[in-house]
């Protein structure tokens, strides 16, 4: 993916400060180590998601909630989802998963699990499935999405704005998979853009390099890619560390030090983002156990605590969608 040029880039009014918005990837349960299964549909940990969520809206958090297929398509599911949107600004977006998501007409592999390497007629037909189901489900068509494991292709941009999309969140910031077969998003930072002709805001996950050679963080980043742990042994040294902000895999301080940062860069959208698999241990890599849990709910605390003493305002996504719409 291209940078975009400068004047695409959204300038946020003056009175929406600096802010910060929640995502959360709300999909089925499944072994990452694992091939590909439409088999793995299981969605018991959406069950966590109300303790957590009270969290969010007790420190004034609408968080968006991304959700899959096999979310929406469950009713038990769809009904615990359809409780947290009574809470102010809270939303339900779309994250699309091709493996679980139908029309099921491709073989699932590595390759065709990032949804912009389908066939053109079948990313349409599953985007157009997942669109309905969630509509139906929820009563309003998603205004956001995700694609899963972040595997936008060279079309997605386009259908979403042509089905009324307002935001995607696709794009990880600083982060190349085309070693999987997946988008290269190393030239993209973290600022909100426009695209397909001004009508869908591009909002990328945050990710912060911090460090003594972080004003060329990508060129560092890139190059210590072809040493043998060159990613450590710059991070150890305190010369370069490339931080998402998500409580996965990413301690606290860490974060901290990124939140810091991006702040007295100017940056005026932080986004966070985990998967809702993480709230039960034993469902991802991040939390295995109850002391991963613990951590996990700690990085939250502290986050948002350093949030609140910085004057980093929670934004719903309403709250995003209406100030870009305010400035050209």
């Amino acid at each position: 993916m291209p940078p975009p040029p400068p004047s695409d880039r959204v300038n946020w009014p003056s009175d929406f400060g600096c802010r910060f918005i929640v995502f959360v990837d709300t999909e089925e349960e499944f072994d990452w180590a694992a091939p590909f299964s439409r088999t793995a549909r299981s969605v018991r940990a959406i069950a966590a998601l109300p303790s957590m969520h009270r969290r969010f809206i007790d420190h004034g958090v609408a968080p968006c909630y991304l959700c899959d297929y096999p979310v929406v398509a469950d009713s038990a599911a769809a009904d615990t989802l359809r409780s947290l949107i009574a809470d102010k600004g809270v939303a339900i977006g779309a994250q699309l998963h091709p493996w679980v998501n139908p029309p099921h007409d491709e073989q699932p592999s590595t390759h065709l699990s990032f949804a912009g390497n389908l066939p053109p007629a079948l990313e349409v037909a599953k985007l157009d499935a997942l669109t309905r189901t969630i509509t139906d489900a929820i009563g309003a068509p998603p205004r956001a999405f995700r694609a899963g494991r972040y595997g936008l292709g060279p079309r997605t941009l386009r259908l979403l704005a042509e089905r009324g999309y307002r935001v995607d969140t696709s794009m990880r910031a600083f982060h190349d998979y085309s070693r999987a077969g997946g988008p290269d998003f190393s030239e993209i930072a973290p600022d909100a853009f426009r695209t397909e002709e001004r009508q869908l805001i591009e909002v990328p996950l945050t990710v912060v390099y911090t460090g003594a050679l972080r004003r060329h963080g990508s060129r560092w980043h890139r190059l210590a890619g072809h040493v043998p742990r060159g990613h450590g042994l710059l991070a150890r040294s305190g010369l370069l560390s490339r931080v998402p902000l998500t409580p996965e895999d990413v301690p606290i301080d860490e974060a901290m030090a990124a939140v810091r940062l991006a702040v007295d860069q100017g940056a005026r959208l932080l986004t966070f983002s985990f998967h809702s698999p993480s709230l039960v241990p034993g469902n991802t890599p991040y939390v295995r156990d109850a002391a991963d849990l613990a951590r996990f709910h700690r990085w939250w605390t502290e986050l948002l605590a350093l949030l609140a003493r910085l004057d980093v305002r929670p934004a719903s996504l309403d709250e995003v969608i209406d100030a870009a719409d305010r400035v050209t």
